[in-house]
């Protein structure tokens, strides 16, 4: 198991290397950062050539992405280009985020797994139906037309929650847009627990069990539960990455000063080292989330061991 760790935490340097380095090219394809930075205001070109060279933008990209990352192994993301440290927006962005995607996760993982057992154990009668139409219109109704009727009906007309969520909000304003976030995941996790049930029912061992006159409720949840949750797992434990950079939509909607937040003003303004730093970041916690994916599979499967 200790070599396995080892081994995926190797692999994930050359991953982190090239993915950092496709971000920079992307952001600096972009166009000027200086011009994005001045806005409509156009600096005269001694003033554009100062601000480039203090912002190391006067060297090739080779360097500017070596001198980058000298910095972050130093644990440094180094300044936006409108002054702050990235790491001081990292501090103040990723806890409302990480709040959010939590809730998020754990709606997605509930309502996913319990809409998808309801489905599952009664494939072609009307629960089953009704569960596969209402995961239709999920995945057919764009994030911010959910979040928007919502964000409407339950926070301004009915006003059962706040329709904005305050920086230092409680956990429990973020149930809205946790649930607008995980959405679309519902279904998903829904279809694909629907689908593990449905081939698992014809596997041999659970037919010996019935055979041997075991409890339905521990057939399904020892035995049929447990077995068809390994594909379910992966798809959350990839889909944790997903929501916290794929957050931009939700947080715009419900006012959330997170992490989608600070990256759509990044590639706004073309700041390279916010939308960097924040994505460097992102690509860990995606590359973590899949190690941690692969190692709760022994849990579920004894027969799956890691060597």
């Amino acid at each position: 198991m200790a070599r396995h760790v080892i081994r995926r935490l190797l692999q994930m340097v050359p991953v982190l290397a090239g993915s950092t380095f496709l971000i920079f090219l992307m952001v600096y394809a972009l166009g000027d950062p200086v011009a994005a930075l001045f806005g409509d205001r156009a600096p005269d070109p001694a003033t554009a050539a100062r601000v480039r060279h203090d912002l190391y933008l006067d060297r090739p990209l080779w360097r500017q992405y070596a001198h980058y990352m000298s910095q972050v192994l130093r644990g440094d993301f180094g300044t936006s280009f409108t002054g702050d440290p990235v790491t001081a927006l990292m501090r103040a962005a990723f806890p409302v985020t990480a709040r959010l995607t939590l809730v998020a996760v754990v709606f997605e993982s509930a309502a996913g797994i319990a809409l998808g057992l309801a489905a599952g154990l009664r494939r072609g009668r009307g629960a089953d139906t009704a569960v596969l139409l209402l995961t239709l219109v999920a995945l057919a109704v764009p994030t911010f037309v959910s979040g928007t009727v919502l964000q409407y009906l339950l926070g301004v007309r009915w006003a059962w929650v706040s329709p904005t969520v305050a920086p230092e909000a409680p956990l429990g304003q973020l149930l809205l847009p946790g649930a607008v976030l995980g959405l679309v995941s519902v279904a998903y996790t829904t279809r694909l627990t629907r689908t593990s049930l449905a081939e698992h029912t014809r596997a041999d061992y659970l037919r010996t069990a019935v055979a041997k006159g075991l409890p339905r409720r521990r057939i399904v949840t020892r035995h049929l539960l447990r077995n068809s949750l390994i594909p379910v797992v992966t798809f959350v434990g990839t889909d944790l990455g997903a929501l916290l950079g794929g957050a931009v939509v939700t947080e715009r909607i419900f006012n959330i000063h997170g992490v989608g937040y600070q990256l759509y003003q990044g590639i706004l303004r073309h700041n390279a080292p916010t939308v960097v730093g924040f994505v460097t970041i992102l690509v860990i916690v995606f590359l973590l989330a899949n190690l941690a994916v692969d190692l709760l599979y022994a849990l579920l499967d004894p027969r799956i061991r890691h060597v």
